[in-house]
């Protein structure tokens, strides 16, 4: 398994499943808001390694961590969610019109109806993990863009702002003014980022000799991919 395999169907439905699931606190991001999150951190102004926007996606504080089952499990589940952010970011790097935001729909006076407000959440948080370094959109012609992400995704907004937002009709319109905007703030940033791509596997320490292996085989580093790389991989293994 590579992390620039995109994730199945039930690789998806599984990682939905974990995210919902009582092993996770109820601060930790659903699929929707993880999208958005991502999606902020692989068009943004700066890469953000990977070991310090992975902890935001279980909760604000360390103990929100996940009560995984064992490392097997913890390492799975952080694959999953690595490859989900090269998804996100390869999209950008070699189909960009194709990219599509994971919003929720549901019925609403009879009609189908969008509800950006967990993906612009979890945009949002992204921005503000370098909220510095996003000024410079506000300062151009693109900053009325920004304008229904900050009112669906940030955690307070005025009093004046909350009837803009007080129905799903209102925020069914800023969810698709949402869409509208993320190509335009991808190509405002394109040209100013390091990488366009953010490859987990590059962000990441290199794995030691008996760490499990970052591939996802459940196996020692040393064991897997490791294997060819070692100065020991003609006997060490076998001794250990």
């Amino acid at each position: 398994m590579h992390l620039d395999e995109p994730l199945s169907d039930k690789e998806f439905n599984e990682l939905d499943t974990f995210l919902l699931s009582d092993r996770c606190g109820d601060d930790c991001m659903t699929m929707d808001a993880l999208h958005g999150y991502l999606t902020a951190l692989a068009i943004g102004p700066q890469e953000v390694p990977f070991a310090e926007w992975l902890p935001r996606v279980w909760g604000a504080t360390p103990e929100d961590a996940p009560d995984f089952k064992n490392d097997k499990e913890a390492q799975r589940i952080t694959t999953l969610i690595a490859r989900f952010m090269n998804e996100v970011a390869m999209t950008f790097e070699v189909a960009p019109k194709e990219f599509e935001p994971l919003f929720c729909e549901h019925q609403w006076n009879g009609r189908t109806v969008l509800d950006g407000e967990a993906w612009a959440w979890g945009f949002w948080e992204g921005m503000q993990l370098r909220a510095d370094a996003w000024q410079p959109i506000y300062e151009s012609p693109l900053a009325p863009l920004l304008r229904p992400i900050y009112l669906l995704g940030a955690e307070e907004i005025e009093e004046e702002e909350l009837a803009l937002v007080d129905d799903p009709g209102k925020c069914h319109k800023l969810t698709i003014e949402i869409e509208a905007a993320i190509p335009h703030i991808h190509k405002f940033w394109a040209p100013l980022r390091k990488s366009a791509v953010t490859t987990v596997r590059h962000e990441t320490a290199a794995p030691g000799r008996n760490d499990v292996c970052p591939c996802g085989s459940g196996k020692k580093y040393k064991k897997c991919c490791g294997a060819a790389s070692g100065p020991d991989k003609a006997g060490q293994a076998d001794k250990d």
